[in-house]
């Protein structure tokens, strides 16, 4: 996925969540609207990617 360059300071899109909300989203079994997930910066919002399978 292209997005801004990144060199030195915090990252310009950051995505944290724990393991099994990922799966859980990976899978299909939530969504990113209800998922506990902190999340800034450009591009950040995952949703259209997921679910992988």
């Amino acid at each position: 996925m292209e997005g801004a360059r990144h060199t030195r300071g915090t990252p310009p899109a950051v995505v944290e969540m724990d393991a099994e909300t990922w799966i859980a989203l990976a899978r299909g079994r939530l969504a990113w609207a209800d998922a506990q997930v902190r999340a800034s910066g450009e591009r950040s919002d995952l949703s259209p990617h997921l679910p992988l399978v």
